[in-house]
C-alpha cells in the first residue's frame, strides 16, 4: 500500500507564496515520477508539475516561471514552491505518484488566492 499526504495549503493574497509538501509512505525513488495536479471548481483536474525518478521536471505553461517542484529523497517528500500566486491558481492541489502497477493520489490540499 502507498500513502501520500499533502500539506501546506491555505489562504494567500495575490502575489504571495505557498509551499506544498507531499510526504510518501516509502521511498519516492520507487516511483517513475511524482507530480502535482490541481482541480478548480467546475473544471477538470489538470497537471501542474512533475518530477521524474531521474530528476527531470516539467511544468504546465500557466505556472512556468512561478512554480518550482523539488524533492528531498531522505524525507520521502516532494515539494511545490508557488510564487507570484494569482486568483486563477485557486484549486485543490493533489499529489500523484506513478508506481509500477498503479497511480496513487493524496487527499488534496486547498489553495485559495484572494484579496
Amino acid at each position: 500500500q502507498v500513502q501520500l499526504v499533502e500539506s501546506g495549503g491555505g489562504l494567500v493574497q495575490p502575489g504571495g507564496s505557498l509551499r506544498l509538501s507531499c510526504a510518501a509512505s516509502g521511498s519516492i525513488l520507487n516511483f517513475n515520477s511524482m507530480g502535482w495536479y490541481r482541480q478548480a471548481p467546475g473544471k477538470q483536474r489538470e497537471l501542474v508539475a512533475t518530477f521524474t525518478r531521474g530528476g527531470s521536471t516539467n511544468y504546465a505553461d500557466s505556472v512556468k516561471g512561478r512554480f518550482a517542484i523539488s524533492r528531498n529523497i531522505a524525507k520521502n517528500t516532494v515539494y511545490l514552491q508557488m510564487n507570484s500566486l494569482k486568483p486563477e491558481d485557486t484549486a485543490v492541489y493533489y499529489c500523484n505518484a506513478d508506481g509500477v502497477r498503479a497511480y496513487y493520489w493524496g487527499q488534496g490540499t486547498q489553495v485559495t488566492v484572494s484579496s
